[in-house]
């Protein structure tokens, strides 16, 4: 017995997380490769304290992190921190930073509107993810039916979607960025440009989702929020999201350094694509509080549509880090 006690001590100090160390989970998106800058630059330094970024790569992944405690901070879309939060996890969420990510891609340079794809085959990643409630919401709000109206034909993922369209076998398709700019660089370049004829940005869902619901044409998708008690440390709070701002303004104006910064960390992007797509995202650094009368309306529209989508319910007032 007191072998086994001495083994799992040993294990659980190998394993647990350094106590110098603040670590940033987040996805493969947008949001979270100001924080690669972050890491790089060693932003904490002054602290005494060692940034780290670990990848998560859906929401199980990330709930196992916060469940063995090893991360701080988390990158992640809006409805996602809602949904934990709703489910018992204990977390804030502290600003929103990414406010449009979400477009069409077609063949047909003339469709403008959601109104224009009515009867079209589009194809859709993520069954009932929020990609496809926001489209299912703004077809909705236009009084078409997502079912009779439209050929929507799901696929596993963004790749599968973009295979598609390069190699002809669709039209149409909803993608987010960055995979739109790379879809759209891979058709531009040689030989793929053979294969597969032009592509163009069609309907930008922000501008729709603005255009349909008489609202500003950004949708709050993601942002930061923390982990755990936030009592003591208001610092570590404050210097996060003032560092992350200035990684997000170096960003936005070192595009091809940014992203082959990026790609060093997740290779599964492309250095072009990505430096494209960074002028296409809509990036605004908002706080959480400033944010809440859009999060909130954006919260009820996908209730509407799917409550799953954020745990049932509007999360509290205690959801918004003050």
């Amino acid at each position: 017995m007191k072998k086994l006690l001495l083994i799992l001590f040993i294990f659980s100090n190998i394993f647990a997380k350094d106590e110098n160390s603040i670590v940033i989970a987040g996805p493969i998106a947008s949001v979270s490769h100001p924080i690669l800058y972050m890491v790089q630059e060693n932003v904490l330094k002054d602290m005494g304290k060692k940034l780290e970024f670990k990848l998560w790569n859906n929401p199980d992944e990330l709930r196992a992190l916060i469940l063995k405690k090893e991360v701080d901070f988390i990158a992640l879309p809006t409805n996602v921190a809602a949904n934990l939060y709703n489910k018992g996890v204990d977390l804030k969420l502290l600003n929103v930073s990414t406010w449009g990510i979400l477009g069409l891609v077609s063949r047909d340079k003339d469709l403008k509107t959601i109104e224009d794809f009515k009867n079209k085959e589009i194809i859709v990643p993520f069954r009932a993810d929020m990609p496809d409630i926001v489209l299912q919401s703004l077809i909705k709000k236009s009084n078409l039916d997502p079912k009779k109206d439209f050929k929507i034909n799901y696929v596993a993922t963004p790749v599968d979607a973009m295979q598609m369209l390069i190699l002809r076998r669709a039209d149409h398709a909803l993608l987010a960025e960055p995979a739109i700019s790379i879809a759209l660089r891979k058709t531009g370049s040689f030989p793929v440009k053979l294969i597969a004829p032009d592509l163009y940005r069609s309907v930008n869902l922000q501008e729709e989702w603005g255009r349909l619901y008489g609202v500003e044409a950004k949708i709050p998708q993601a942002g930061l929020a923390i982990i755990g008690d936030t009592k003591g440390k208001e610092e570590l709070i404050k210097k996060v999201l003032e560092e992350y701002e200035k990684a997000l303004n170096w960003y936005r104006a070192n595009k091809q350094e940014a992203s082959e910064l990026v790609v060093k960390t997740l290779p599964m992007l492309e250095v072009e694509g990505l430096a494209d797509s960074i002028e296409h995202v809509n990036f605004a650094n908002v706080t959480a509080q400033d944010s809440k009368k859009e999060l909130e309306f954006f919260f009820e529209v996908l209730m509407q549509n799917d409550p799953k989508l954020i745990g049932g319910k509007l999360p509290d007032s205690k959801f918004y880090f003050e």
